[in-house]
């Protein structure tokens, strides 16, 4: 029996380093909240420009490892694989 196949919300990227638009609605689920948390810090966070760049780097840290654990494993890519 095979074991079940793993499904890759982010697919590696064709050309180049890291991922690609997602492939499932997941994925595509976690695009919007991250999306939805940089404009709500856009807008809560204005007067502090510091508290903003902390919050940025928290949540794209958040995002990369969300897209290291659903997705491909990232490398250098050059085109298809053969």
């Amino acid at each position: 029996m095979n074991p079940p196949e793993k499904k890759i919300w982010f697919p590696a990227k064709t050309y180049g380093w890291g991922w690609g638009p997602p492939n499932y609605w997941q994925g595509w689920v976690v695009m919007i909240v991250y999306l939805i948390l940089v404009v709500a810090g856009t807008l809560l966070l204005p007067a502090h420009p510091a508290w903003f760049v902390g919050y940025a780097i928290l949540i794209c840290l958040l995002l990369i490892g969300i897209c290291y654990l659903k997705g491909d494993k990232p490398r250098w890519r050059w085109g298809k694989d053969s």
